[in-house]
């Protein structure tokens, strides 16, 4: 005989996830997953805003430090992130940045407002990595003051502190650590800070990305910077005997968001698409360069293409 329900399916049964929760209950609607890869996307909403800072000219240096106990630093000597009374949304800024979704500088890309082009969530990155930290402290040089803030699994706590500070001064300041009961995993590994710092620096050329690792409790540094951007990578991947010599032309790019996601995309595709598309070089001539079969370039550009057309698709959602 069947057992009788229990509960009852009615009006009151609907409910909605507020605030942290929004996150820190179902992180892979942002990040793309409760593991590993998750917590790695955080990491790179947060590195993406310094990035974004640098590439409008703001800091050309950004330092990452990867501490022991498993927590992350990005620090950038861009603007500073505004965080006083904004009359139009009568909000502090700083809650708008840290403690709302959907709340950023970055939507008028187009309009040339604020900045020319982004990465990252836009308006959730912060908001997000903040509500799924154990803990967030935020300082921010800018205006001639030292802003800071502490956030603990997803609140705020004790409100935005100011006080006066040297005035040439600016830049923001992350540390945080990843929450265990978010993620399941939060130990990102060495290898992918290498990675990603190598690989914004060859698309973000003259940009210092240097890379800290607490060992026994000192810090071991690498710096990541091209000069010239690709074109000193390829360089140091062909050689002093390659046989083509590799040249950079400097083009007016339409479409941003086109650039932006060639940028995105992983090194051995940003590469050759740039080269390719951007300088006229021939698959063969690429393949010289880097050292590689034309018949790679040619399997590395289709695949590009197809990860870009998705990147492209997904920007116009």
């Amino acid at each position: 005989m069947a057992k009788a329900p229990t509960t009852t399916y009615g009006n009151d049964s609907i409910s909605m996830l507020k605030g942290a929760e929004r996150v820190r209950k179902r992180p892979s609607v942002i990040f793309g997953s409760d593991g590993l890869e998750g917590c790695e996307h955080a990491v790179f909403e947060i590195l993406s805003n310094a990035i974004d800072e640098a590439r409008e000219g703001f800091g050309n240096i950004i330092t990452v430090t990867r501490y022991e106990d498993k927590s992350i630093e990005v620090e950038d000597f861009g603007r500073g992130c505004p965080v006083d009374w904004n009359e139009k949304e009568q909000r502090y800024n700083w809650e708008l940045i840290f403690c709302e979704m959907y709340a950023g500088g970055k939507y008028k890309n187009n309009e040339g407002e604020n900045y020319e082009y982004s990465l990252g969530l836009n308006g959730l990155g912060a908001c997000a990595t903040q509500y799924a930290s154990e803990y967030m402290d935020v300082t921010i040089w800018r205006d001639g003051k030292k802003y800071t803030l502490h956030f603990r699994h997803g609140e705020v706590v004790g409100g935005l502190e100011s006080a006066p500070a040297d005035r040439k001064k600016t830049g923001t300041t992350i540390r945080w650590r990843p929450d265990l009961e978010v993620f399941t995993d939060i130990d990102v590994p060495e290898s992918y800070f290498q990675d990603v710092l190598h690989r914004q620096a060859v698309v973000n050329r003259g940009v210092t990305f240097r890379l800290r690792v607490q060992r026994g409790g000192a810090f071991e540094t690498t710096d990541y910077c091209y000069a010239d951007g690709i074109l000193d990578y390829v360089k140091e991947l062909a050689g002093e005997d390659a046989l083509t010599v590799p040249t950079f032309i400097e083009t007016e790019r339409r479409g941003r968001e086109m650039l932006a996601c060639v940028r995105a995309l992983p090194e051995k595709y940003a590469v050759v698409l740039h080269l390719h598309y951007y300088e006229g070089c021939g698959l063969r001539e690429i393949g010289v360069m880097l050292r590689v079969p034309a018949a790679t370039v040619g399997t590395r550009l289709a695949r590009g293409r197809a990860r870009l057309k998705a990147l492209l698709e997904e920007e116009s959602l």
